[in-house]
C-alpha cells in the first residue's frame, strides 16, 4: 500500500497514518535493542516473525472478548490498528521472577511467584522506563482509580490467555508487558490492550531445557534471536515446522 505520514518511530517500530480515521498502520522494524538501546543491532526477520505472532496473540484475545487494537495484517510488516490515546505505563506481570525483578529483590531467576505479580512502570525512555507505584499513577494523573482497576483486570487476562497458549507448545510464560491505550466512542472511554504482544515483550521459557525464546538471547548473546522467536512461531503453527532453509520467515496463509 502507499506510504503515508509518518507519525511516530519508536525503537522496534513506525507508526503511520491509516488509510481510513481512527486507524493506524504499525510497521515492525528488523531493529533489536536491548538495556534502554545502549545495545543496538538489526535481525533480519525479525519485523515479521513479531508482526505474524502479535497478530496471532491479538486475534487470540479478540476471540476471548479481551479488547485490543488490532484490526487486520496487511502484508508481512505492517498491520492495521486503532488509533487510541497511550497510558503513559509499561504494565508488567510477573510469573516468575527474573530480569530486574531478580536484580532488585535477589529472587533466583526462575522461581515461581506465589501469585502473578503486576508492576507499572513510567514511559519515559531518558528516564529508562522507571518503576512506579498506583500512588504515583493517581498523584500524577496518569490513570484513574478505575483506569487502575480495569488496567489490571486486562493485564490478568491475558496473562491466563497467554499462559495457557504457551503451556499448550510447551513454553513457560515467565513475564510479560503490555501497553494500555484509551479509545472513545462519543462521550463513552474504555481501555483496550496496545501495542504488540511478541517475544520482544515477553520472557518465554522451554518448560523442559529452560532455552530461552525471547530478547533475553539478544541481551545475553545466547544465539540466533531469529531462530528463537521463529520456534515460538512454528510451535504456535505461525510457521511451518519444516520452513525453507533460506534464513527468512515464511507466511502461512
Amino acid at each position: 500500500m502507499a506510504r503515508r505520514k509518518k507519525i511516530y518511530e519508536g525503537k522496534a517500530k513506525t507508526l503511520f497514518e491509516g488509510p481510513e480515521p481512527g486507524t493506524i498502520v504499525q510497521y515492525f522494524k528488523d531493529d533489536a535493542t536491548a538495556f534502554n538501546a545502549e545495545k543496538k543491532d538489526v535481525i533480519d526477520g525479525k519485523g515479521v516473525l513479531n508482526n505474524l505472532l502479535s497478530e496471532f496473540f491479538m486475534n487470540g484475545l479478540t476471540q476471548i472478548g479481551v479488547p485490543n487494537h488490532f484490526l487486520r495484517r496487511l502484508n508481512m510488516r505492517e498491520q492495521l490498528v486503532r488509533s487510541c490515546e497511550i497510558v503513559p505505563l509499561e504494565v508488567i506481570v510477573r510469573n516468575f521472577a527474573a530480569g530486574s525483578m531478580s536484580k532488585r529483590l535477589g529472587i533466583e531467576e526462575g522461581t515461581q511467584l506465589p501469585r502473578p505479580i503486576v508492576e507499572y512502570c513510567y514511559k519515559d525512555d531518558a528516564l529508562g522506563d522507571p518503576l512506579v507505584t498506583e500512588e504515583h499513577i493517581a498523584a500524577f494523573g496518569w490513570a484513574s482509580q478505575q483506569d487502575m482497576d480495569d488496567i489490571l483486570s486486562l493485564a490478568l487476562r491475558v496473562n491466563d490467555f497467554l499462559s495457557g497458549v504457551m503451556l499448550a507448545v510447551g513454553i513457560r510464560l515467565v513475564d510479560f508487558k503490555i501497553e494500555i491505550g484509551r479509545i472513545y466512542e462519543g462521550d463513552f472511554m474504555r481501555l483496550i490492550v496496545a501495542d504488540e504482544i511478541s517475544p520482544d515483550s515477553c520472557r518465554l521459557w522451554d518448560i523442559e531445557t529452560g532455552q530461552k525464546l525471547d530478547k533475553d538471547v539478544f541481551r545475553r548473546d545466547l544465539g540466533s534471536l531469529t531462530d528463537a522467536y521463529s520456534e515460538v512461531a512454528r510451535r504456535l503453527g505461525v510457521l511451518p515446522n519444516n520452513p525453507p532453509t533460506s534464513g527468512k520467515p515464511t507466511l502461512v496463509n
